[in-house]
């Protein structure tokens, strides 16, 4: 059977229904990858500098008798690993950037009877279909509120109520301080962020708004693209003014059943920047667990970091609503009408 050779789009397509091999080696794939893909490296990490070490020093025609060399042995095991992904018989194909590895893979799979997709250009073609998807303008409208607000439960409630949300905090494993990573997964790579935000992007509505929170560009130690970034920076702001208090509690609530060598490790990271006085203090309160007051002193620091960045905003973008209560059902339905009163 021959390879069909599929355009991003189309193979981006069929991979809703069909399963996706990724040959490139596990460095390559660990580092960012199609979500979803399954890792069949052709060569392992070390064999891949090998033939490329081989192919600068000597040239192509030696590069790929290596090649030969190093992957003959394992083809066996490649048709029955694809056969345990793809038991149908048909299966998409991608390396680096189309060449020689997915086409040695697809000709491989073929002669064992398999129908292949190969995807043209690469991983590398469609990451330049991620970042190209970015630059549309979206209607972004942004959650803004200081630490504590309950933005995250918001954006849920939001969601539920049939609006457009897209959470960057939970595709990025973290919450966006200090304390952020506590009860997190690994995050993944700013590269496989946006992988993983595309996979969300791409099914939005851009003509209807699409909530997304007010963050810094980086969260923990993903980047948000600068196509992002910049709509996000453009976008209109509803801003929650919750009391301070109430926002200490949340926070009691949301970490005080974390591990004690962890909140002191977050703390410590933020040293510099909560000055000598209230870093003492706070450390003091936290071995005595009492949380309501290192939560207290640390905003003392967020709501000013939160605040300045605020203020470089166009003030006629930003729209308070005072809240007292923490409840997101009730913010959430109060921020749906403060859209439909804007859209008017």
């Amino acid at each position: 059977m021959a390879s069909n050779m599929l355009s991003v789009v189309d193979f981006l397509q069929k991979s809703t229904t069909t399963p996706v091999i990724d040959v490139r080696s596990p460095g390559e794939y660990a580092h960012a990858h199609l979500p979803g893909a399954i890792n069949v490296s052709l060569f392992s990490n070390d064999e891949r500098a090998q033939v490329g070490t081989c192919y600068k020093q000597i040239g192509r025609d030696a590069a790929v008798l290596l090649g030969l060399e190093l992957v003959g042995p394992k083809l066996a095991n490649f048709v029955k690993t694809a056969r345990a992904i793809a038991p149908a018989g048909i299966i998409l194909i991608h390396c680096w950037r189309g060449g020689m590895r997915s086409g040695s893979m697809a000709w491989l799979l073929e002669t064992a009877g398999f129908q292949t997709h190969t995807l043209v250009g690469g991983y590398k073609a469609y990451r330049n279909h991620v970042l190209a998807a970015f630059e549309q303008p979206h209607q972004l409208r942004i959650l803004g509120g200081k630490t504590g607000s309950g933005k995250t439960d918001i954006l849920r409630e939001l969601s539920v109520l049939g609006q457009q949300v897209l959470d960057l905090e939970d595709l990025a494993n973290h919450k966006g301080s200090s304390y952020g990573a506590i009860g997190q997964l690994a995050q993944p790579s700013s590269e496989q962020f946006e992988n993983i935000i595309y996979q969300h992007w791409q099914h939005l509505d851009p003509t209807r708004p699409i909530w997304v929170e007010d963050e810094s560009r980086s969260i923990g130690t993903c980047t948000i693209s600068q196509a992002i970034w910049t709509q996000m920076r453009a976008a209109p702001v509803a801003f929650i003014d919750l009391p301070k208090h109430v926002r200490v509690a949340r926070l009691v609530k949301e970490y005080a059943c974390f591990d004690h060598e962890l909140l002191l490790q977050a703390t410590n990271r933020i040293k510099n920047r909560l000055g000598g006085q209230h870093y003492q203090a706070a450390i003091e309160a936290l071995e005595n667990r009492d949380y309501a007051q290192v939560a207290d002193l640390t905003l003392t620091y967020y709501d000013k970091a939160y605040l300045h960045g605020l203020s470089k905003r166009n003030d006629q973008t930003i729209h308070n609503l005072q809240i007292e209560e923490d409840n997101p059902t009730q913010t959430a339905q109060k921020l749906i009408a403060w859209l439909h009163e804007t859209s008017l």
